[in-house]
């Protein structure tokens, strides 16, 4: 009798710790499901901007070269090289949780937000460059060439402007994660959060992936 009484307390506790963790708003599959659902509709926007970019390359392909022959392969080959390390610090942070090396993790999140802001710096000193010279939508100098280029030009700075704002958002993100890391609310038993902004991370850097060959190697 005394040992189906001890039994029933285990059973009564242990479906409390379970109703408990589901009260708390803990639902690590749910979690999960609204990520991919959410990385899908990513996928489709970007996707679709890669079509339209198809379709204009294959109507205007030596004005889209030209165009691409006034960007920096080096410039974007450098922001290739940062956000593959980024992705790289990420999974390891992301690993590193998993072993409880606290530490570790938030020292490589850490990592992966400066790469972030490496990124967009050198994207923006880019970017001024393009501007001091006249070449975006609506300046003189830029409308004064072939309709290609115009349209090149209009894409890369909608796609990489989109890009760059993905890559932003990120941050915080992350940040927010390592915060949740340090203070116990993320740890090996609950870090599907962390593992929801890895996932997030990866795709913007899949995407620039694309976007590199594109726009800088096409000439």
């Amino acid at each position: 009798m005394a040992d189906a009484g001890a039994a029933r307390t285990s059973a009564a506790g242990a479906g409390g710790a379970e109703g408990g963790a589901h009260a708390g708003g803990y639902d690590p599959m749910a979690a999960k499901m609204g990520m991919w659902l959410f990385l899908f509709t990513e996928v489709l926007l970007f996707g679709a901007l890669f079509i339209v970019y198809g379709v204009y390359l294959h109507g205007f392909t030596w004005q889209f070269r030209q165009g691409s022959a006034r960007l920096s392969i080096p410039v974007g080959a450098v922001n290739t090289a940062i956000l593959l390390t980024s992705s790289l610090t990420m999974a390891l942070a992301i690993a590193a949780l998993r072993r409880a090396r606290q530490v570790r993790a938030l020292r490589l999140l850490f990592a992966t937000v400066g790469c972030a802001g490496a990124f967009l710096a050198i994207k923006a000193f880019e970017w001024a460059g393009k501007f001091t010279h006249g070449v975006y939508p609506g300046a003189g100098f830029l409308l004064e060439q072939t309709k290609g280029e115009i349209i090149f030009f209009g894409l890369y700075f909608t796609m990489t402007g989109l890009h760059a704002l993905h890559v932003l958002v990120g941050i915080p993100l992350i940040l927010w994660g390592a915060s949740r890391a340090r203070t116990g609310a993320v740890n090996p038993e609950r870090c599907v959060f962390l593992e929801n902004a890895g996932l997030y991370w990866h795709l913007v850097d899949l995407v620039w992936i694309y976007l590199f060959p594109l726009f800088y190697l096409i000439s």
